[in-house]
């Protein structure tokens, strides 16, 4: 596993759902896809959405901080 960050490419909106396709090891369309299928369900799928996109770090900042 790799670790959680929003990468620079392949991402459309915040780039959440290509951070845990990565750290889960699956293509980011079935990620895509089983999120806009949660959002069906009664929850706070949404408002976890804009979570993670605000605390996850972007990739290239991730990178920065690295040594």
């Amino acid at each position: 596993m790799t670790a959680l960050a929003r990468p620079t490419h392949g991402r459309m909106i915040g780039g959440v759902c290509a951070a845990l396709a990565r750290r889960f090891g699956t293509s980011a369309a079935t990620m895509r896809v089983i999120f806009v299928v949660s959002c069906l369900l009664p929850g706070p799928q949404f408002l976890l959405y804009l979570a993670l996109w605000l605390l996850l770090p972007s990739e290239d900042k991730a990178a920065r901080k690295a040594w």
